[in-house]
């Protein structure tokens, strides 16, 4: 066993708001987002992202996308009724760009009510709206952590509810906090010689506190995870950056140079040291 930081896990989520894939490695495209990161997105006729804020019926939904096919696949849980006319079992795979009418359609029916499928190949559908598009980062040990605040969870349930791309191994729990620097300022680091940018932590929703396969709520979700962050907030930390305590994995940027590099797992992270934001583009 060696005590170097390494890339443990690479997630991309190619829906927003549904099932992620695990993948060895990755390329960063335009804005620094992960390759068919939230390339997709689900939107009602006003144009608002259907997503677990908006409705539990997310839950009940298995999605996954075949970049060489070019073709998304449905399937409705058997855990989660759909608000619509689908039964648990029905599936739908629809090849792009000509079948993309017909997947609205199937989603729409799902949902219960009218969507649009968006696409996005460069940057995805991030969930910030600034510059730090960048792939999400926590470490194994701080889901274990969290895991243990909570019975009944473990390090993959708490996985499947933070969401996050990159999972960094042989670190301690909440080393991911290291990347937060002070107030205009970012903390470079490397991912087999990669650099991105940590920007700021993230602030979490109410996602988090449903179970990812049923939606079912885990009661006082919150203020445990609230109560146990307050506790355990490494002291080496800074608390300027974090507006509360219901916050946990960080938000990232990549520079120009690291478009079009792979991040691979098993690639050794290195942390530098802050310094300030870039202008903004």
């Amino acid at each position: 066993m060696t005590s170097t930081p390494r890339l443990g896990r690479i997630t991309v989520f190619p829906v927003k708001s549904l099932p992620g894939s695990s993948r060895e490695t990755v390329r960063l495209v335009d804005g620094g987002a992960l390759e068919h990161d939230r390339e997709f997105a689900v939107v009602d006729a006003d144009g608002e992202y259907v997503n677990g804020k908006r409705t539990d019926a997310v839950h009940g939904l298995d999605a996954a996308f075949d970049p060489a096919a070019d073709e998304l696949r449905f399937r409705v849980r058997e855990s989660v009724p759909s608000t619509g006319a689908l039964d648990p079992g029905d599936a739908g795979r629809f090849a792009l760009p000509d079948e993309r009418a017909a997947a609205e359609a199937w989603l729409g029916e799902f949902f219960g009510f009218p969507v649009e499928l968006r696409r996005d190949r460069a940057g995805g559908h991030p969930d910030t709206t600034d510059y730090a598009t960048g792939p999400s980062v926590v470490s194994a040990a701080t889901l274990r952590t969290v895991a243990s605040w909570f019975d009944g969870l473990d390090a993959d349930g708490v996985r499947r509810r933070l969401r996050a791309n990159l999972e960094v191994e042989n670190v301690p729990a909440f080393w991911e906090d290291r990347l937060v620097g002070s107030a205009g300022r970012v903390v470079p680091f490397e991912v087999g010689g990669v650099e991105l940018e940590g920007v700021r932590p993230c602030p979490r929703c109410v996602v988090p506190s449903r179970d990812p396969e049923t939606g079912e709520r885990y009661e006082r979700f919150r203020e445990t995870f609230v109560e146990r962050r307050e506790a355990t907030f490494p002291e080496w930390a800074t608390t300027d950056r974090f507006d509360h305590m219901y916050s946990l994995m960080v938000h990232t940027a990549a520079p120009a140079a690291a478009v079009g590099a792979d991040l691979a797992v098993g690639d050794p992270v290195t942390v530098g040291e802050e310094r300030p934001e870039r202008p903004v583009e």
